[in-house]
């Protein structure tokens, strides 16, 4: 049984969760989620603590940063889209068990004051940034750190807030062989 509360977005991703593991959820039930919602959230955050396990969309984004304003401290799951889409439709309840018991070993956790080790400079080095393939490699830098695919500034938030090391964001960056010349 997982101690956390899993906050997901609907019933269909109740049902994929608990076919993966035994745990608890808090269903938003799509995007405009409830102050009800809202205050059940906290209070599980609070007693429990809570996993915020939204799709890998756009949608599950605005979910994610709604619940994280909400939950200090609280734990991310991210799923790749390849491992969440079937026919077209991306979401959790596509998941397969495997995937999702993956996504959540692989957790990260927001904390309130931002480390900083990696900056600006560093995802420029890493063409993360003002490059022509930017989102294809945050996109392969997000699934090879466990942060998920963001914009570039809210890829740089990620880091930063997940206390990404610099040697572990480096690793990842050599791994993909994302460094960039001086003069590129």
């Amino acid at each position: 049984m997982i101690k956390e509360v899993i906050v997901v977005e609907g019933k269909d991703d109740t049902v994929a969760i608990k076919r993966a593991v035994e745990a608890d959820t808090i269903e938003t039930n799509g995007s405009a989620i409830g102050k009800e919602v809202l205050a059940r959230i906290k209070l599980a955050n609070e007693r429990r603590g809570i996993i915020i396990f939204t799709d890998p969309d756009h949608a599950g984004e605005r979910i994610r940063k709604i619940v994280a304003g909400v939950a200090p401290g609280c734990k991310h799951a991210f799923l790749p889209q390849e491992k969440a889409s079937y026919k077209g439709d991306i979401g959790i309840e596509n998941a397969s068990p495997e995937a999702i018991r993956q996504a959540l070993a692989e957790l990260r956790t927001e904390t309130a004051t931002i480390q900083g080790e990696i900056a600006l400079e560093d995802l420029m080095q890493a063409g993360l940034l003002v490059h022509s393939n930017a989102a294809e490699r945050r996109l392969e830098l997000g699934k090879l750190l466990g942060i998920g695919y963001a914009n570039g500034k809210q890829f740089y938030k990620r880091c930063t807030s997940f206390n990404i090391t610099r040697e572990e964001f480096y690793a990842a960056v050599d791994q993909l062989g994302y460094r960039l010349e001086e003069n590129e």
